[in-house]
């Protein structure tokens, strides 16, 4: 997986770019299907929402999972602190992931190639 980091209204550092990594590895497992097909690309942005309020949810994080040319899934979340919207956006996107990989995934773990082949019929 490619992670592309973008900040808007704030400074990048190196503590956050570590943060962000550290979250969406562990994603990795949920996106083997995926990679055998191409290169998935996560797309974050962090971003401050207003330069001039100090309380509320100023933070946003936003995640753009590229899986395939046609299949791209989405997660944001606004919060008071930038690292907690991305522990949010990272279990929304596990959540999402397992929902698609159930939908995808085939059903019978190739009995129905072994019965084929059985029968000579592949």
């Amino acid at each position: 997986m490619i992670i592309q980091i973008k900040y808007t209204n704030l400074n990048s550092t190196p503590a956050m770019n570590d943060w962000v990594e550290k979250k969406l590895r562990p994603l990795e497992k949920l996106l083997n299907h995926w990679e055998k097909e191409g290169k998935v690309i996560a797309r974050v942005e962090i971003a401050r929402t207003t330069n001039h309020h100090n309380k509320g949810e100023i933070f946003r994080a936003e995640v753009n999972l590229d899986l395939a040319p046609n299949i791209v899934t989405r997660a944001d979340h606004k919060d008071v602190d930038a690292r907690t919207a991305v522990d949010i956006v990272q279990g929304k996107l596990e959540q999402e992931l397992k929902k698609i990989n159930n939908k995808t995934r085939p059903q019978d773990s190739g009995g129905q190639k072994q019965l084929r082949k059985l029968r000579g019929k592949e």
